[in-house]
Order: structure tokens, then sequence, then C-alpha cells
């Protein structure tokens, strides 16, 4: 009952629906999606990156919990799913998607960047880890998710059970960021590095 997600944002609905509609399986759990909207709430006037936006259910999260004065900038690859967002949430000033390699935006972006980073696609996660903590500000927040063990990985994605766990030792390792671990939604870390 503690974990329940009363009040979603209000178009989570309609990005729910047409992520069914493409055969999008991987959006964001609302346990997460609150957590975002919590974390960006404390970041006022922040900026805010997202790597997969997917069809923006995690946006949408995120908008909601972030100030008038707070940007987010969200990296998808694969336009049809980024499209529904831009559809979606695009008209929201706060918000600007991309349709590109998240890897390709990572590499140009100048350190301390951004206050709070969600990574939830292989760029910035599993690949170019250290490139894309070094964007954090004194102070900023990493959160990641989808780290509890599923039983479609190895069937789907041979070897990931072995990624995630050297993610977590790798982050563990860190002296600059202070981490906590949730056995929570689909398994998080979120990480800050002291400011």
């Amino acid at each position: 009952m503690l974990d329940m997600v009363v009040t979603p944002p209000a178009i989570l609905q309609s990005i729910e629906a047409e992520t069914l509609a493409l055969g999008f399986t991987r959006s964001c759990k609302y346990q997460t999606g609150s957590l975002l909207r919590m974390l960006a709430a404390t970041k006022p006037g922040g900026m805010l990156l997202e790597l997969g936006t997917g069809t923006g259910c995690g946006s949408a999260w995120l908008l909601e919990g972030m100030n008038r004065t707070a940007r987010l900038i969200s990296v998808e690859q694969e336009e049809r799913y980024s499209l529904v967002a831009q559809r979606l949430l695009g008209t929201d000033r706060r918000a600007t998607f991309l349709v590109q390699d998240a890897a390709d935006f990572l590499r140009v972006q100048k350190p301390a960047s951004f206050d709070l980073i969600f990574a939830d696609t292989t760029a910035g996660k599993f690949m170019l880890l250290a490139e894309t903590l070094a964007l954090l500000k004194p102070g900023g927040l990493y959160v990641i998710d989808d780290l509890t063990p599923q039983e479609d990985w190895e069937r789907d994605m041979p070897g990931h059970t072995e990624r995630v766990e050297a993610l977590v030792e790798t982050l563990e390792r860190r002296a600059d960021l202070l981490l906590t671990r949730m056995n929570w939604s689909s398994g998080l870390i979120v990480a800050a590095r002291p400011g």
C-alpha cells in the first residue's frame, strides 16, 4: 500500500495508449515515475537529462515534478517512439526531444552540465558511464532503473545479468558518488555527486 502512486500525470493515459499500440513494453514503471517526479522537484531551475525517451512516460513524470524554470533534454534513437513524446509533450517549452543516438549526444556535452540524469538506455548506463557521470553538476543526481533480474533477460539479452552486476560494482567502487540501491519497482540506483 505504501508504494502505490495515487495521482500519475494526467497525460500518462494517452501516452500509455499509444505505447501499447506500438508494442513498446519497456516504459517507466509508476513507482519509478513517482520517484523521478519527486527528484525533479528538488532541482528548481535545473537542467535534467533523460537518456532513452521511449514514448515519453518517464518524461511526463519528470516534467510534472519540474518547476517552470527547469529544463529537460530527452534523447531517443527510435524516431517512432520519440514522435509519441513529441506529439503529446512537445508543447511544453521546458522540454526538448531529440531523435539521436544517446552515445553521440553524450560525447559532445560539457562536463558538469546537468543536475539530474535519468539513464534508461544502453548509453549512459552500460557504455560511456564515466563520461555520463562527468556531466553531473556538484549535487547532481544519477538515476538508473531496470536492475532487478527478469525471466526474459537471458533469452532476449544474453549476458545482461552480468552487465547489470558489473555496472552496480563499478558504481559502488566510485569514491565520488553516494549511492542508494533500491530493491523496489524494477530495481533502482540513485547516486549523488556531493556538492
